[in-house]
Formats: structure tokens, C-alpha cells, sequence
């Protein structure tokens, strides 16, 4: 075979190697416009380091109790109250010696008593379950105690309701009243009285019976207003819905649960 191309000879090209080029002069503008931010930042913090960097404060020499919240709820025959509390920053020699936590019930008038260890933060009493129709008030309080001082007392009112309903004209077996009880945070200074009047058409509700709006919210984080529906059984076994709880989210909820339930 006859190569179609014949190279004779193999030239390579000769390549000139760079010369690295030397750094440009430094910008004296630039570098002057640097160090003068430089030395702002450095003036500032030392500035806010020297003249205005926060004292430390002196913690006060007692700790004390604080934001005490009570939780009510029905336990079987008996209310319970959950009483909850917070303690203020001391110095370590300020720990309290104990926590004296009390709940005065006052109508009908009664009262209860517990001494805690200093580092609880929650206590449980019982109180007598009230009638159908009445309304138990009582402030829960709590102490913390140290040796050799005057006690200083913090405490928070709360409300329980347990609602009733006269039967209507037309014959019935019984009357049932959903829920049965809850706790209703008393109106401090009429705050949520005057939001419904300046709100007339305008629902307190968040959630029913949960939370309401910031003005008709007491001091335990509870609704000052509740609903209460009420249902009835007929002498035929048939349960109905009363009038002032038709036409209502809230009750035909409560009322689908309570007709899926046995009557005793």
C-alpha cells in the first residue's frame, strides 16, 4: 500500500514561557478608607465594652413565690385543685425552706393546708364537689416560708360552676346538662363585661369552653364566661336537644357524643 502522506521531518513550536506579573502598587486610597472603618469598629466596641456594658444587678436576698395558677377539674365525688407556682431569682443562701400551699374556699367556707419541699413547683388538693346549681369561689395561695421571716403571700382567685336546669312544661324523664362543671376565671374589673358590650356581635370564643379573647381571660388562663347546653330525656327513652341549646356547633357536638351513650 502506498501511504497517501509522507512526513519527512517534525517541527515543534517553541513556546515562550510567561513572565509573572509583578503586583500592582498598593491603593493608598483604599488602604486609608480601611483602616479608618477599622478604627470606628475598634472605637465603638470599645466604647460600648468601657461606657455602657450592663451592670450586673443584686439578686434579692429571699426568693419569693410567684405567678401561681390553680387548675380545677371533677375527680369522682371530690374537686381537684392543681395548684401550680413559680419562685423568684435569689442568691443560693435565699432558697426558701419550705412552701406552704393553701386554697380557701369561700362559700361555702372551708379550707386546706400543704407544706412542700422548697424545690416543688406543683401541688394537688381535694375539695368537696359542689351541688348541681352552685358555684364554689376560693382563692389558692402560696408562701414561701424562711426561717425568722415574715411570710409573703401570693395568691389567685378562681371559680367553679356547676350549672342546673329546670325541666319545661312538657313531660320528661330527665334533664342533662354538658358539661357538668368547669372553671370560670372571675371578670377582674369587668374587663370581659365591657368586650361584650363594645363587641355585640362578636363571639368571646377562640375555642368554646378553651379559650376566649385576652379581655374575657382570667388569671389562670381561663375563660371568666362558659357554655353549658342542656339535653333531655323523654319517657319514651328518646333524648332531644332543649331549646336554648339548638341551632348550636357547640352543643349538637356535645349532644352526638352524649346520645352515643348509655343511659344509666
Amino acid at each position: 500500500m502506498e501511504p497517501e502522506v509522507r512526513v519527512r521531518t517534525l517541527r515543534r513550536r517553541r513556546t515562550v514561557p510567561e513572565v509573572p506579573q509583578s503586583p500592582p502598587p498598593p491603593n493608598v486610597r483604599n488602604w486609608a478608607i480601611y483602616t479608618a472603618v477599622g478604627g470606628v469598629v475598634v472605637a465603638l466596641m470599645l466604647d460600648g465594652y468601657l461606657g455602657h456594658r450592663p451592670q450586673h444587678m443584686a439578686l434579692p436576698s429571699l426568693s419569693q413565690a410567684t405567678e401561681v395558677r390553680s387548675s380545677v377539674s371533677e375527680a369522682g365525688d371530690s374537686l381537684q385543685v392543681v395548684v401550680s407556682w413559680d419562685l423568684t431569682l435569689a442568691a443560693p443562701a435565699g432558697a426558701p425552706d419550705s412552701i406552704r400551699v393553701s386554697v380557701v374556699q369561700q362559700q361555702p367556707p372551708d379550707s386546706l393546708v400543704s407544706i412542700q419541699r422548697a424545690g416543688q413547683l406543683a401541688d394537688t388538693l381535694y375539695l368537696a364537689l359542689p351541688a348541681a346549681g352552685q358555684t364554689i369561689q376560693a382563692v389558692s395561695c402560696v408562701t414561701a416560708e424562711h426561717q425568722g421571716q415574715l411570710p409573703d403571700e401570693s395568691c389567685t382567685p378562681w371559680q367553679y360552676v356547676r350549672p342546673s336546669a329546670a325541666a319545661p312544661a312538657v313531660a320528661v324523664r330527665r334533664i342533662v346538662v354538658q358539661p357538668s362543671g368547669l372553671q370560670v376565671d372571675p371578670d377582674v374589673g369587668g374587663r370581659c363585661a365591657y368586650w361584650q358590650q363594645t363587641h355585640p356581635d362578636q363571639s368571646v370564643w377562640v375555642a368554646v369552653n378553651q379559650t376566649a379573647v385576652p379581655a374575657c381571660t382570667g388569671p389562670n388562663e381561663k375563660p371568666t364566661v362558659a357554655q353549658f347546653c342542656a339535653f333531655a330525656v323523654l319517657p319514651d327513652g328518646r333524648r332531644v336537644k332543649t331549646t336554648n341549646s339548638s341551632n348550636n356547633d357547640y352543643c349538637d357536638e356535645l349532644f352526638e357524643e352524649w346520645a352515643r351513650e348509655r343511659i344509666s
